[in-house]
C-alpha cells in the first residue's frame, strides 16, 4: 500500500497539539523528530547513544511531526481539513511558539516508511537496569540488566521522550516483587513490559488506540511476558474494577486533573500513582488536582519541558 506522507514545521512545545491535529485528522501513525531530542545536555547519560553524527546533520532546524494517511480520494480533503485546523491554532495564543506550521506532502512506499525511522531507534539505557532493544540490533547485555526487545510500530511509546524516560525511572523506584501495576494509555506497552521486567506478579495495559493495543500485544509476546501483562482496550479506567500497587499514567495535564480522583479507587493502600506526560507550565494544575483528591508527591524528576510525579493517597 502506498501512503501521504504529511510533514508539519512546528516547535518543541507545539508538536504534541500538532500530532493531535493530525491524528484526529484520521492519521494512522504519527512521528516526531525534534533536534532537541538528541543535542539537550540533559540527555547525556547514555540515552542517546543511539543517534550517529550524519543522522544529525541530515535533521531539520525546526521540529518535524509526520503523519501517515492512507492514498486515496479523500487524501486531498482530509489536508486541506488539516491546514484549515493548524492556521486556527495559528492565530490562537497558546503561550508559546508554535513555529511556521507549514505542511509538506510526498507518497511514501509502505516498505520506505517501515524502514526509514529504524535509523534512528537502537539500544538505550532507561534508568539503572533497563534496557531498550529493538528486534533488528544486537546487544549484549551487562550483569543486571533487564533486556526488552521493542518495535513501536506506528504507536507511540519508544521510551526515547522524556515523559516515557521518566516513568521508567520511577517503574525503578516503586515496583516491588510480585506487586500489581496499571499502565493507563499503554501506548507500545513499553511501561508495562518494564513494570513486568522489574518483578511486578500482574500488570493490567490499557489504551482507547486499537493500534497501540494491536503493538502492545505483540511487543508482550515477543518478551514473552503474556503471563504476566494483559493488554486491554479502553477508555482510561472505565469499567475496570482491578487494584494495584502501582498506577502508572504518562498522558497529559488535562487527563491526568481528571483520572487522580477515580484512580483513588484503584490504589490498593499504600499505593503510588505516576503520573506523566506534564509539561512544566502545567504542573501547577496537576499538583493542585491531586492535593484535592488526597494525594502526597513523593517523588518529583524533571527532564527538558516534562515534570514526572509520584504521588501516594
Amino acid at each position: 500500500m502506498d501512503w501521504m506522507e504529511a510533514v508539519v514545521h512546528t516547535t518543541t512545545m507545539g508538536a504534541d497539539i500538532v500530532s493531535e491535529v493530525l491524528m484526529n485528522a484520521g492519521a494512522v501513525g504519527t512521528s516526531i523528530e525534534d533536534r532537541y531530542d538528541v543535542t539537550s545536555s540533559k540527555k547525556s547519560d547514555g540515552m542517546w547513544d543511539m543517534i550517529d553524527e550524519d543522522v544529525l546533520r541530515h535533521m531539520s532546524e525546526d521540529v518535524l511531526v509526520k503523519a501517515y494517511f492512507e492514498q486515496g480520494v479523500s487524501a486531498g480533503e482530509t489536508l486541506h481539513l488539516v491546514a484549515q485546523k493548524l492556521r486556527e491554532i495559528g492565530r490562537m495564543d497558546m503561550g508559546f511558539d508554535m513555529g511556521s506550521l507549514k505542511i509538506e506532502t510526498k507518497q511514501v512506499r509502505e516498505q520506505d516508511w517501515a524502514e526509514n525511522w529504524k535509523k534512528y531507534y537502537k539500544p538505550f539505557r532507561a534508568g539503572e537496569h533497563l534496557v531498550i532493544k529493538p528486534s533488528w540490533e544486537a546487544y549484549t547485555p551487562e550483569e543486571g540488566d533487564l533486556v526488552l526487545e521493542l518495535d513501536p510500530g506506528m504507536a507511540f511509546g519508544t521510551g526515547t521522550h522524556e515523559t516515557t524516560f521518566m516513568c521508567m525511572e520511577q517503574l525503578e523506584r516503586y515496583v516491588k516483587p510480585g506487586c500489581r501495576v496499571i499502565d493507563v494509555g499503554c501506548g507500545s506497552g513499553i511501561l508495562a513490559l518494564a513494570a513486568a521486567k522489574l518483578g511486578a506478579g500482574d500488570v493490567l495495559a490499557i489504551d482507547l488506540d486499537e493500534l497501540a493495543v494491536k503493538v502492545a500485544r505483540e511487543n508482550t509476546e515477543k518478551n514473552g511476558l503474556s503471563a504476566t501483562v494483559r493488554v486491554a482496550h479502553g477508555d482510561l479506567l472505565e469499567r475496570r474494577e482491578e487494584q494495584a500497587d502501582v498506577i502508572v499514567a504518562n498522558i497529559i495535564a488535562d487527563v491526568i486533573c481528571f483520572l487522580c480522583g477515580p484512580a483513588k479507587k484503584h490504589l490498593l493502600e499504600g499505593g503510588v500513582f505516576i503520573c506523566s506526560g506534564i509539561i512544566r507550565e502545567r504542573e501547577e494544575d496537576v499538583q493542585r488536582a491531586l492535593a484535592a483528591a488526597g494525594y502526597t508527591v513523593i517523588n518529583r524528576l524533571e527532564k527538558g519541558e516534562w515534570v514526572c510525579l509520584a504521588a501516594r493517597l
